[in-house]
């Protein structure tokens, strides 16, 4: 029986209203199916609509020109842990405690100031509460959030946050549903298996095909472009010929060959979302959970990579893709947050916020719908540990009291507004200040020049890290150099 046949046979019985029981409505009026693709990793520049060549990413290209580009998306952290935990739960990593994969400070305990959660030191070294990839499950997720408005949901692929499910009805870490338990089975990893991200976007194309005719939320997690790296030998060699072409770029044939295995899974979907014709009413994002890593790729313009706090660490590619609603070939410069997502999530479905946690994002609905938005909001990155850097390329930030570079991130918070970016360093107990619209590169430190403007937003800092109660290391370690220094 064809919808419009079963209106008429309602109507018939003097039905005035029919409640639709998966959307809340008719089918014309359901709220949009939901496909969030992340990679891993993913630097900013390694897609072709920011200006790449040599990598090949033709699929998310097209996403991009049919939809809107946001030149500013952080997803919330430095990192692929917390970052998903912010994505997940709209809120910052004070609220949920995930800082790093694994939970701890990375790096010699004898090159940090202070006392923090450091691998092999007694409890004194436990000075606040880190979370090992674990996010409470207690805690609202995106999924559970879209659930009451009949949505049925997916995750596929790299997870990251805990044993628990958080509300999804399917999830495959591999792409084969079934190879881990809803609740409390292991997470495999697939990192170097050159096959995955066909196996996920498989799964994902049967999860379409299946539920169709309701409204749906995948979240397709790939696994590359994350180290350990592997691809089969045809493309490394195709990449390793283009690079002939590229004299004395520093390119990794390998890395090229997973940022097109990426591109191919979202070219795939989109097809598919095409061939049902659902696309329409289907809001597809693509992005990343961090900036790629500087040993790696070059994430230039952006300053470093991975783990920092600078632009090529926590920048990443974004674009969203919705025809309904999204302009193609739009751009905005608008800062958005991976702790948005739950927002515009909430607003798009018509789903209430959860009440029993903060979340602490705003929706980009508008944005999406091409108004303009409100400008200068305060957005914070709180990191409280240390992450030792490999190599010149990722050894930005020095040793407290000697000139020995060393780490890729220390305890500090930063604070974005507008076109101001203000990190400042609980280990140096000083501040860095950005123009990013004048100096998208990070080269120059204009604290000096800006005082009124520092001190209000150390000021903001304070406030927030209060608010949120965000842990600030202050216990000194008597292991930094002997304490020498």
């Amino acid at each position: 029986m064809t919808y419009s046949l079963f209106r008429s046979v309602l109507g018939i019985l003097g039905i005035s209203m029919y409640l639709w029981s998966c959307s809340e409505g008719t089918l014309e009026e359901r709220p949009p199916n939901i496909v969030f693709i992340i990679a891993d990793d993913l630097g900013w520049k390694d897609v072709g609509y920011n200006g790449q060549t040599f990598y090949e990413t033709p699929n998310i290209d097209q996403l991009a020109s049919e939809g809107m580009i946001f030149d500013r998306f952080y997803p919330s952290a430095a990192n692929c842990a917390p970052s998903r935990a912010c994505i997940v739960t709209g809120m910052y990593a004070p609220r949920h405690h995930v800082y790093l994969p694994n939970g701890i400070a990375r790096g010699n305990v004898d090159k940090m100031r202070f006392k923090v959660p450091t691998r092999g030191e007694d409890s004194t070294y436990n000075t606040f509460r880190v979370n090992n990839n674990h996010v409470d499950p207690d805690f609202i997720s995106l999924a559970e959030l879209l659930k009451p408005k009949g949505y049925i949901t997916a995750r596929l692929g790299k997870w990251h946050i805990g044993d628990d499910n958080q509300g999804f009805d399917s999830l495959s870490s591999s792409g084969v549903f079934g190879d881990i338990s809803n609740i409390g089975g292991e997470e495999g990893r697939y990192y170097n298996d050159t096959a995955v991200a066909q196996r996920l976007t498989d799964a994902a194309i049967t999860f379409l095909d299946k539920h169709q005719d309701q409204p749906f939320f995948v979240y397709l997690s790939h696994w590359e472009v994350h180290t350990p790296m592997s691809a089969t030998k045809d493309r490394i060699q195709y990449y390793q010929e283009k690079l002939k072409d590229f004299e004395g770029e520093a390119f990794v044939p390998t890395y090229a060959a997973e940022v097109e295995q990426v591109d191919l899974s979202v070219g795939r979907v989109m097809s598919k979302l095409n061939a049902l014709g659902i696309d329409k009413n289907t809001l597809v994002i693509f992005t990343s959970d961090n900036g790629g890593l500087a040993r790696l790729t070059n994430n230039a313009p952006l300053r470093a990579g991975k783990g920092t706090f600078y632009e090529g660490g926590i920048r990443v590619p974004f674009c969203a893709r919705w025809p309904e609603v999204v302009k193609a070939g739009s751009r905005t410069d608008y800062t958005a947050m991976g702790i948005d997502l739950m927002p515009t999530f909430a607003q798009l479905s018509g789903a209430s916020l959860p009440s029993a946690q903060p979340v602490d994002g705003s929706s980009f609905l508008g944005v999406l719908k091409g108004e303009t938005p409100e400008r200068d909001r305060d957005l914070f990155l709180h990191f409280p540990l240390y992450l030792e850097g490999s190599g010149a390329k990722e050894q930005v930030l020095p040793v407290y009291g000697i000139e020995n570079y060393f780490w890729r991130a220390v305890p500090s918070t930063t604070l974005i507004r507008g076109n101001w970016k203000l990190i400042y360093y609980y280990e140096y107990e000083t501040y860095e200040l950005f123009n990013l619209k004048a100096d998208l590169g990070e080269t120059r430190n204009v604290a000096s020049e800006n005082p009124e403007l520092v001190e209000d937003m150390l000021q903001a800092i304070d406030r927030w890290t209060e608010n949120t109660e965000a842990p600030v290391p202050n216990i000194l370690n008597e292991k930094l150099a002997g304490r020498k220094l």
